[in-house]
């Protein structure tokens, strides 16, 4: 039989490799929130939500001083930032508008809402909130069927007011 990992295991953070410190910190602390938990000089950082040890690694000790790695080499595709309602989407979504930072993209899945940018260092990362497990899309046989749609924008900015 083969391994399957238990059910409750979940990705506990992603470490990325960064050109300037301070700048990813502005990008992460300071335009998305996250909670500066331990700075190791000008090489690294640890961020976290809710006081968790980290979320996100930051660090320099490879990656100093260089230009984002090529868009079409292996590597990391984006950090995916769940947020626990849509409404907190909203608000996030709408403190890029503020900041006029850019998006590359803003999908509904049909299990998620999603909206994607790229940080200082060219690392995608998606904002998004899970739908109700209950809304999420299944074909007849009941095999789950994510979709890659528009996303109304007008919408879940109505969120903010509600």
């Amino acid at each position: 039989m083969n391994y399957i990992v238990p059910k409750d295991t979940r990705i506990g953070h992603v470490h990325l490799k960064v050109a300037d410190i301070d700048r990813s910190l502005s990008f992460y602390s300071e335009l998305l929130g996250f909670e500066l938990i331990q700075r190791y000089g000008t090489q690294a950082a640890f961020i976290s939500a809710g006081g968790y040890h980290h979320h996100i690694g930051l660090n320099t000790w490879h990656s100093k001083g260089s230009e984002p790695a090529p868009k079409h080499y292996p590597g990391l595709y984006h950090t995916a930032i769940l947020y626990p309602t849509r409404k907190d989407l909203a608000v996030i979504l709408q403190r890029l508008i503020d900041a006029k930072y850019p998006l590359t993209g803003a999908s509904d899945h049909g299990v998620s809402e999603a909206i994607y940018l790229d940080d200082p260092d060219g690392n995608g990362v998606e904002l998004y909130w899970d739908k109700p497990k209950s809304e999420w899309p299944y074909d007849a046989e009941g095999n789950l069927q994510m979709v890659t749609e528009y996303l109304d924008i007008p919408d879940l900015l109505a969120e903010i007011d509600k």
